[in-house]
């Protein structure tokens, strides 16, 4: 590890700490908030950092599920948790959000197994496309990740919604609604396909 990459990541440990100190400062009441989500619904999305469903679906602490994952895929990961959602803690609606500009419709599963496979540093990108800025250390085990990249937005709103509504441990009376965060304007524009999809 290099000693800018070391006082870099030291430095954000330390922003982080600091917020969490002031935090617990004007903390209140939220200890007496309930573990099941108050308004009873849940949100799949990106785990893109300019997504802030607490901003864009009004949520405050308390109030709902958000699962997060690269690109908001429903990953068998991802059913698991509304899957407990819903049968231990109650939630009744569910929402399949992705976003313009994500970056899952970037690079393809063939693309980053590639760089993974010669190295496990950050990669880089530019008019050629993917490349590793050094390639020592990477690792095959990639060939044993489903990625789960795009090439459609729409589609993959879609796609997801159905395979929620599909799988045997979900209660068929969850309604799961598809919609794509613009990323330009902050709306959430509904995937018509994908709603209907979902209907309870």
């Amino acid at each position: 590890m290099s000693a800018t990459f070391a006082k870099e990541t030291g430095f954000v440990l330390q922003e982080v700490l600091n917020a969490n100190h002031n935090y617990v400062q004007s903390f209140g009441d939220k200890s007496k908030l309930a573990l099941p989500p108050a308004r009873q619904f849940a949100i799949l999305t990106c785990m893109d950092a300019r997504l802030d469903p607490a901003k864009y679906a009004g949520l405050s602490e308390g109030d709902a599920h958000v699962i997060r994952n690269a690109g908001g895929r429903a990953s068998d990961d991802a059913i698991r948790s509304l899957i407990i959602s819903h049968k231990l803690l109650g939630t009744k609606e569910w929402f399949v959000i992705h976003h313009t500009d994500c970056g899952m419709e970037l690079f393809t599963d063939d693309i980053i197994r590639g760089l993974l496979a010669k190295s496990l540093t950050t990669a880089t990108v530019d008019e050629n496309g993917w490349r590793n800025v050094t390639e020592e250390g990477g690792s095959e085990e990639a060939n044993f990740i489903p990625f789960l990249t795009f090439t459609n937005l729409a589609n993959s709103v879609t796609e997801d919604v159905k395979r929620i509504k599909a799988h045997p441990l979900v209660n068929k009376s969850i309604p799961v609604y598809g919609y794509i965060y613009d990323v330009k304007s902050g709306q959430l524009i509904e995937v018509p396909e994908a709603t209907e999809a979902g209907k309870a």
